[in-house]
């Protein structure tokens, strides 16, 4: 039913209103004049003032599937921190590249990878970075390198699988395609960006990655097994982990969101180790990210502006009529413009605004609708490196470690990130090109 000429001014001011919010919220986010998670939070709150978003709306678009996550995996990791293991995992992983800072940056981020591919890269960040922390403190080594290359890592792990990534999951879901329909379309194309990726960061960082030979040979005379401080805790907390896993691997078989997964680990967790004992509960739950959690709520709803008003779905829309049903044409452009979409708003609203728009396409007679829809998943997974809140794991990572001195600035990340993610992005369309069409 068309609007009538005063809904229509009403619902005009209304996506003005949203629009002037996000900018400004993203504008003050950069300059870093204000926490981000102060903006986060304010920004929100200004949409629902502003009659943008209800308050139930608002709620709605709260992702508690991303938050509950990453709440459980933090209760999870700092329970297990108790442990010494990630002292332990430091020492083990430095002696078995011989202390040599290059080789442990190749190592950690080739992990991180992995790990990103087979459970969800916030999880893996945060299992790893403690482990980084700790082995740079041992090297004496700037840990920002091993940090931003993880975080680019992670997301490109995340990619190469239907599971390493909510946007994969969701065209998987749409288009009807298993786990191995993933590792054979995306898994090759990952692995040569996170070549290029690692070359790049030694190339820009290999001249400080060096230590003292005293330091090496202080770390390989470390015994890693003395690391531990707890064994009987950490033997609970390794079968907590065990289980949260297999819960991650089989959840979408089991019907379960993934932040099922990671509370009920956590609540296992507290109930195998704390019980009773509130001062314990009180110092695990203290040491939760609060400031990323809250930045995510505020994000989620700021986005949701641009969702509810139309904004996300009219850009995609206009940019899709650009190309008059060229296949080559539209698969570039879906590549990289949710690529730079993805960079600097959440992906997963995007994703969903385009996966039905791609599926038109389809209806309107174009017939081979591959290109796209690996296309998307390349150019919304890999969007994430570009900018510090482009990805769930790059805030996270930030958080963790500004929380531990080692603050990255939003531009600073940039920086580097934006090139290469533009570079990922770049390598995407001669393989897109070169096998699809």
């Amino acid at each position: 039913m068309p609007f009538k000429e005063g809904e229509a001014i009403v619902v005009q001011e209304t996506t003005i209103v949203a629009i002037v919010i996000f900018v400004v919220a993203y504008a003050l986010i950069i300059s870093e004049k204000i926490h981000r998670t102060i903006v986060g939070i304010f920004g929100a709150m200004l949409m629902i003032l502003f009659g943008v978003l209800s308050q139930e709306m608002a709620i709605h678009h709260i992702d508690f599937n991303t938050l509950g996550l990453l709440m459980g995996m933090m209760i999870i990791v700092n329970i297990t921190s108790e442990t010494g293991l990630f002292n332990f995992l430091a020492v083990w992983a430095a002696k078995k590249v011989k202390a040599r800072p290059i080789a442990l940056l190749l190592a950690l981020s080739a992990l991180t990878a992995v790990c990103s591919g087979l459970l969800d890269n916030v999880t893996t960040v945060l299992l790893t970075v403690p482990v980084t922390f700790s082995i740079t403190k041992q090297l004496r080594v700037d840990v920002k390198p091993y940090l931003i290359s993880q975080i680019l890592c992670s997301n490109i792990g995340g990619t190469a699988t239907l599971i390493g990534d909510p946007p994969n999951i969701m065209i998987g879901s749409a288009v009807g395609l298993n786990f191995m329909d993933f590792i054979f379309n995306l898994t090759g194309i990952c692995i040569i960006i996170f070549l290029v990726v690692e070359l790049f960061i030694i190339w820009l960082y290999g001249k400080g990655l060096r230590t003292k030979p005293e330091l090496q040979a202080e770390v390989m005379r470390m015994d890693a097994s003395k690391e531990i401080t707890d064994h009987k805790l950490l033997k609970k907390c390794l079968f907590v982990i065990f289980c949260t896993i297999a819960l991650f691997i089989l959840h979408s078989s089991l019907h379960l969101e993934t932040a099922t997964a990671a509370l009920s680990g956590a609540g296992l967790l507290l109930l195998l180790t704390a019980r009773r004992d509130e001062a314990f509960i009180a110092k695990i739950l203290s040491k939760i990210e609060w400031l990323a959690i809250f930045f995510f709520a505020g994000l989620f709803v700021l986005v949701g502006g641009l969702v509810e008003t139309g904004v996300i779905k009219m850009l995609a829309e206009e940019a899709i009529k650009i190309t008059n049903g060229d296949l080559t044409a539209t698969s570039m452009l879906i590549l990289w413009m949710s690529a730079y979409a993805s960079a600097f708003i959440d992906n997963i609203p995007f994703v969903a605004t385009l996966i039905p728009l791609i599926q038109d396409m389809g209806q309107m007679g174009m017939t081979n609708l591959d290109p796209v829809w690996w296309s998307l998943a390349l150019g919304a997974c890999l969007g994430g490196n570009g900018t510090l809140i482009g990805a769930s794991a790059n805030v996270v990572v930030a958080s963790m470690a500004a929380q531990r001195g080692k603050p990255i600035s939003f531009i600073s990340f940039m920086k580097i990130a934006l090139p290469m993610m533009t570079l990922s992005i770049a390598i995407s369309s001669v393989y897109i090109w070169l096998r699809y069409l």
